[in-house]
């Protein structure tokens, strides 16, 4: 994993399409924005998550349905 320092207004590049912008800092919370080509997703981590575990229960609950359907 990179480490990096920035300041409010300062930049950091993601190869040659993403541009991560620090908004603000203020105590323990960064604002940042971020550009990038509509082809490239960009989620919260923490969505990321809630969307990966509903998607797991959602393929237990159909494997639990097709093999009680054959009971």
């Amino acid at each position: 994993m990179l480490v990096l320092s920035r300041k409010a207004g300062e930049t950091i590049w993601i190869g040659e399409d993403v541009e991560i912008i620090i908004s603000e800092v203020k105590g323990e919370q960064v604002k940042i924005g971020i550009r990038a080509p509509r082809s490239i997703d960009v989620i919260r981590g923490e969505l990321r998550q809630d969307v990966s575990t509903s998607n797991t229960e959602s393929v237990i609950n159909n494997l639990d349905f097709f093999k009680n359907d054959k009971d």
